[in-house]
């Protein structure tokens, strides 16, 4: 399965606006497109960054839909106040130990490696981190999506709250450092945020 995440540095004040015009307008518009596994949407008041992120069954589905959601996305950004930043994965995995909650957290990890280690880190990343991610309390879940071409991947893992996440911070870090270490990754920014609209599909695959 395949995502397009699209970021946007908006205007704090507007971001209860720009969460409605998202949950109302761009969520039921890009579920009626073909190949459409669902939407989220990941928020820091503070700064007014937001990212939302669709999830395709193939990477057809997600490139005919390319033009569709052109409009409805400039427009997501001149409510929320920015330029809209788009990237385009494959979802490399995906482990769920709880549905997210009202009140859900995200921890979001961005790194680059080798392209050619690409495998080795997801196969890793599966074996070594999620036993212990499981362990954490307040997990509810990991996503992996990885752009095969570049080296680079980003790891979004929800708590079921701030406070959950702020307690799992120290031990986050370390399996953070010790993965980067083993595996040749440069971590290149690490990012929290409220998941504010959780309606992604894809199947687990872990």
């Amino acid at each position: 399965m395949y995502a397009r995440s699209t970021t946007i540095h908006g205007n704090p004040q507007n971001l209860d606006e720009g969460i409605a015009f998202v949950r109302d307008t761009v969520m039921p518009a890009v579920q009626e497109l073909d190949g459409c596994v669902g939407l989220s949407m990941l928020c820091d008041r503070d700064s007014g960054r937001c990212i939302t992120t669709t999830a395709w069954a193939d990477a057809e589905a997600m490139r005919r839909s390319a033009d569709r959601v052109r409009d409805i996305r400039a427009r997501a950004a001149e409510i929320l106040g920015g330029v809209a930043e788009v990237d385009e994965w494959e979802i490399a995995l995906l482990h769920r130990m709880d549905e997210a909650p009202e009140g859900a957290c995200c921890r979001v990890v961005w790194g680059r490696g080798d392209p050619a280690q690409t495998d080795d880190r997801i196969s890793t990343f599966r074996m070594a981190m999620l036993p212990r991610l499981d362990e954490l309390a307040g997990f509810c879940s990991v996503s992996m999506l990885v752009d095969r071409q570049g080296g680079r991947g980003v790891t979004a893992t929800v708590y079921e709250s701030r406070d959950a996440m702020n307690r799992a911070a120290d031990q986050a870090m370390s399996m953070r450092e010790e993965f980067g270490r083993q595996m040749g990754v440069e971590i290149t920014e690490v990012a929290e945020f409220e998941l504010v609209l959780a309606h992604l599909r894809v199947p687990e695959t872990v």
